[in-house]
Parts: structure tokens; sequence; C-alpha cells
């Protein structure tokens, strides 16, 4: 039941703000849009606590730099957005093509200021992520991005992208890893949820400096073990090594 009724919460509510959000796009500037995807992100949370009986537990703020940083985050949900986005006033996050599917999406994620790549990759997708992420970067704003590109379910992995090490290596930010264990409630794109206490951590800085393999590698170890050890401490169980998912 807990389900069903967050399930038709989350659809009606994203499309009221959706709506909300396309009338006012229509103003100049950001703020208006912005302003209605920070409620709407915070009141999904709110969904996430008081139906889903989700609650989020934030971990690690304090090792955020005061200065703008690029956040690498690990991707077990479609809530992973809606938590780390309503944790800050502005924020831009990177994206695949695909949400451009869904009508007046592109218009929306413009006015957002929003990342947007080719989900295939390869050397356009690249220079597009470098080129849309320097005005982000220009602006002050922190950068969410996904390094593994994709959804996975809990304890598995997939080949970390070399486009997080190209924005820290290009705009010269510090990169702070981000794990999670929501999947463990919220998993991927299923339907059921299952309510406990899910964990968002933010972990400290990988600061500016390090070459691209000690860079890449330091970045997935940090993120998979403390990965590991939030699923391990939710279920128990003890902490074991990530599994790798070829693409």
């Amino acid at each position: 039941m807990r389900s069903f009724l967050f399930s038709a919460f989350y659809w009606l509510t994203s499309i009221l703000y959706s709506l909300l959000a396309l009338g006012l796009s229509f103003m100049p500037g950001r703020k208006p849009v912005l302003w209605v995807i920070q409620r709407y992100t915070r009141r999904m949370v709110w969904g996430m606590r008081h139906i889903a009986g989700i609650h989020l537990e934030v971990r690690g703020k304090a090792n955020i730099p005061d200065t703008p940083v690029i956040f690498a985050a690990k991707h077990q949900s479609w809530g992973d957005g809606f938590c780390i986005y309503s944790q800050f006033a502005d924020l831009a996050f990177v994206t695949g093509d695909h949400l451009e599917k869904y009508p007046f999406m592109a218009t929306l994620l413009r006015k957002l200021g929003a990342i947007v790549v080719n989900n295939c990759g390869g050397h356009e997708a690249r220079r597009a992520l470098s080129d849309r992420s320097a005005q982000a970067a220009k602006d002050g704003r922190h950068i969410l991005i996904y390094p593994e590109g994709h959804l996975n379910a809990p304890g598995t992995y997939r080949r970390y992208r070399s486009g997080v090490w190209h924005m820290y290596k290009n705009f010269d930010r510090p990169v702070v890893p981000v794990a999670t264990n929501l999947g463990l409630f919220w998993q991927e794109e299923k339907f059921e949820k299952k309510s406990g206490t899910a964990v968002l951590e933010f972990l400290p800085p990988i600061m500016p400096g390090l070459e691209k393999a000690e860079f890449m590698a330091l970045l997935q170890d940090q993120i998979e073990t403390a990965t590991q050890n939030l699923i391990a401490e939710a279920t128990g169980e003890p902490a074991k090594a990530s599994i790798m998912i070829n693409d």
C-alpha cells in the first residue's frame, strides 16, 4: 500500500510541479524555475519519509568546502537526485539526453542550466560536457555528476567514466565523492519501496592536482567502499566488495 500511495504521490506531484515550472519558464532568468524545482525536490523527500517510510539521513556536509565543488555520486535510485538537489540552493547536474524525449523537458533543463550530454558517449559527448559545464563553473555553482552514467543495483557498479576527471582538471575544483544506500529502499526503477533509513554521505574532498589514473582509482575506491559500508550498516551483514557489471 505504501508503494502504491507513493507512486500516486510521485506522479501527481511531478506533473503539478512540471506544469508550474513550464509556465514560469517563460519568465526571464533562471530563478522562477529554480524556485519551483527546489520545492519539488524537497516535497519528494517529504513524500519519501511520510508516505513511503524512507527516512533520509545526511552525513558529512561538513566535508563540503565553502567554494564550489563537483559532486561525484553513487546512483542506485531515481530518488538520488531528489535527495542531493534538496540539500542545496542551486546545483548544476549532468544528465543524459534521454530526458529530452519527455514533452517540454528540454526547455526546463535549459532554464535550469542542466548539463545535457549525448548518452552514446564519445568525443562529441565529452566536448559537450566540457562546454556546457563551463557555464556552470563560471556561474560558481556546484556540479553534480554520476560517474558511472547508469543506475546500479546495490552492491554493484559499472566502469567509472572519465567525464568527471575532465571537469576536475579543467575547472581546478575539489571533487566530493558521495555514497548512498538508498537503493536498498528505492531500487533503480522498481515499483516496490521499503521503509527504513537511507543514508546520503558526503565524503572528504579529493583536492585538485592528481593525475587521471590516480584520481579515477581513488574516486572509485572511496565511493564503492563507503557505499558498501552503508549497505552493511543497514542490513547488519559484513561489508562485501562491490561487483562490477560490464557495460
